[in-house]
């Protein structure tokens, strides 16, 4: 592996795969220290510092305290019990779908690509069917809470699930859980297998299965077969082939769009990695990685201003020192002087990753500092044998001008999971400090929480602290009014309208009425409309969101009556 490959965080690919859960953890802990997890991305920081609060306890200590700690979870792909031809594809829809259903009901779910990456290096195929006895070893290496495996059986028209849930932490299998039905079902039966599972962990879970399985959408069953080919497909041809496919019969299904990108950039067809990547929504959960790619694909096709912008956009959201030194890569390319601090903030907060000091070494000689770039030089061949730099750094001492500086080098690998790990211990350590306050209190966290998420635009992870703040203190007027605000922002306008007359009934508060407001305002009924505006500015005169409503809606009625003959 090139050096400038040799890994994210500097880490090694000789190192042990035992060690991999452990090394990661250690050093993302390095690099998002206090000194870059600054506003906007204040959605960790509170959270650090209400963790730093209380002594760490053990993942048993944790569970026990609270009952609605996230989850680590592995989803192994399904097998195909009789191995019918052709039906392989079930098989791998099945951490596909689960996620989704999962994901919002406080599980964090490994992602294909981490799974992938355990088999490779414990040598199992892709593919391969490995014993409970691997499983567990590789949920080991992966430093997961439960696995998910299981099998289904196509007899006919029909199809029968059978799954099991393994507790790493108790060494327990759960009982069997089975769902059956016609295959063109197979959605509905994924979906009602996943509420399974939350029944199985939390026998209290008070959603009907039947409510469960219709609070998702409905999608066309060729829509999940050629989305899941493209991602089993063995190049990157045949992907775009598949995923255009998905979005001709779903046009606004984005992860396929995020997918399509991605085979475009890997085929270096920059303009259309771009094309797709530019449509997924700011608001989508797909939309930080689709910025990342976004950003490579423009600067590699030329569009610095562009590749700029993507970057910083997602430098606002979350603070992946990755990002950081692309927006470095960026402002060097353009002759920009401030391509110096994002380099030293990249050595700063992750100083065992090369590539970042190999870059600030690159900028310290461009300012004629040849000192602090030899420095940089020797202390990055001191963690890693690197070729260019090694030759760089002779051309230094020799004191001769090279005929040609070397290019930075920009990151490639787009890393969001080991920061939402983090986050993820960072709540189970703040859910075990709250387990023995009272409702109310923990409630308010998860509601302040929530609304910083909202803010940066995370609306999937804030509708989890919303939903959350509900189950602690139904009570909470402002839990359901927040969560009035983001089921409104993902356009569950039905939910959102329950969720702001509930919490109507239990306090007025302007939030809920501008909610209904905003609502009765997409289905052009301005009076009623009106109405709520009026009744938040009686609870709040000075809302700054109330005075702005009213006067869209007073502008909306003038121009309408003008208009009338």
């Amino acid at each position: 592996m090139p050096a400038s490959q040799a890994g994210r965080h500097g880490f090694d690919p000789r190192l042990p795969l035992q060690s991999l859960s452990i090394y990661r953890r250690f050093l993302f802990k390095l690099s998002y220290n206090l000194l870059t997890l600054r506003k906007p991305v204040g959605i960790v920081l509170s959270l650090l510092f209400l963790a730093l609060a209380v002594p760490l306890r053990s993942r048993a200590q944790q569970q026990s305290d609270a009952a609605h700690v996230s989850r680590l979870l592995l989803i192994i792909p399904f097998e195909n019990a009789p191995n019918a031809s052709g039906l392989d594809w079930i098989g791998e829809s099945f951490p596909e779908v689960l996620s989704s259903r999962l994901s919002p009901s406080g599980f964090f779910i490994m992602g294909r690509e981490d799974r992938l990456s355990a088999f490779d290096r414990l040598g199992i195929p892709a593919g391969a069917r490995p014993s409970r006895a691997t499983l567990y070893q590789v949920a080991q290496q992966l430093d997961v809470d439960y696995v998910l495996m299981g099998d289904y059986l196509v007899e006919g028209p029909n199809i029968t699930v059978h799954a099991r849930l393994m507790d790493m932490e108790r060494l327990h299998l759960s009982p069997e859980l089975t769902e059956s039905g016609p295959l063109t079902s197979l959605i509905s039966i994924q979906t009602a297998l996943a509420w399974d599972v939350l029944k199985s962990l939390n026998p209290s879970e008070q959603v009907a299965k039947a409510d469960f399985v219709a609070k998702f959408p409905a999608q066309r069953l060729d829509v999940l077969e050629n989305y899941v080919r493209g991602l089993t497909a063995a190049n990157e041809q045949e992907k775009i082939t598949r995923f255009k496919e998905v979005v001709r019969l779903d046009p606004a299904n984005s992860m396929a769009m995020l997918q399509l990108g991605k085979s475009y950039y890997k085929s270096r067809d920059y303009e259309s990695a771009a094309n797709w990547l530019a449509r997924i929504p700011n608001g989508d959960a797909n939309a930080n990685e689709a910025q990342f790619y976004l950003g490579l694909a423009t600067f590699y096709a030329g569009h610095m201003e562009k590749a700029d912008s993507a970057f910083h956009a997602l430098a606002a959201r979350l603070p992946l020192t990755e990002v950081l030194n692309n927006l470095g890569v960026i402002a060097a390319r353009r002759g920009q002087k401030n391509a110096r601090e994002y380099f030293e903030k990249s050595v700063q907060t992750d100083p065992n990753d090369p590539d970042y000091r190999f870059n600030l070494a690159v900028e310290l000689y461009r300012e004629g500092d040849s000192q602090g770039a030899s420095r940089q030089l020797r202390e990055l061949l001191a963690i890693y044998p690197d070729s260019e730099a090694k030759t760089f750094l002779e051309t230094i001492a020799t004191g001769t001008q090279p005929a040609r500086l070397p290019l930075e080098r920009i990151k490639r690998n787009y890393d969001e999971s080991t920061f939402r790990q983090l986050a993820l211990e960072i709540e189970n350590s703040n859910e075990a400090r709250l387990a023995k306050s009272d409702p109310a209190s923990h409630a308010a966290f998860h509601i302040q929480h929530g609304q910083e998420l909202l803010q940066a635009g995370l609306t999937g992870e804030a509708e989890k602290q919303f939903r959350e703040a509900v189950v602690l203190d139904p009570s909470s007027a402002e839990a359901h009014a927040s969560l009035a605000q983001v089921l409104e922002a993902s356009q569950d306008n039905v939910g959102a309208r329950n969720e702001a007359r509930t919490s109507l009934k239990i306090k007025p508060t302007a939030e809920a009425y501008l909610v209904l407001a905003r609502l009765d305002l997409a289905e052009n009924k301005s009076t009623s409309a009106a109405q709520h505006v009026e009744q938040a500015l009686t609870i709040d005169p000075a809302n700054a969101a109330a005075v702005s409503l009213k006067h869209d809606i007073a502008a909306g009625l003038t121009k309408t009556q003008s208009q009338q003959p």
